[in-house]
């Protein structure tokens, strides 16, 4: 008599976190980062790019790591830019 063992293994795709990093990435851009805070927009797009390559290759841990990177730096300049925006005159607060 022959047994078959079978196993499962449960991954965690990190849908919620690609689309929350989205979502940041997407506030940020509406309130200018590019322009006023260059540095932490530019930290916060690559993460999100490195992490979007790491989801395709199904390298999920990896991806869901960056993907909360992006969204912290993302989430870093907008605050950033909305200071230097209204500093400059550029809006109210």
């Amino acid at each position: 008599m022959a047994q078959l063992l079978v196993s499962c293994v449960t991954v965690n795709v990190p849908v919620a976190e690609y689309n929350l990093s989205r979502a940041a990435l997407d506030a940020a851009r509406d309130a200018e980062s590019p322009r006023y805070a260059s540095g932490l927009w530019y930290k916060a797009e690559e993460a999100f790019k490195q992490g979007e390559r790491l989801f395709n290759d199904r390298r999920y841990p990896d991806a869901e790591k960056l993907f909360a990177e992006a969204k912290t730096q993302a989430e870093k300049a907008e605050n950033a830019a909305r200071i230097a925006r209204f500093q400059s005159g550029d809006t109210a607060p």
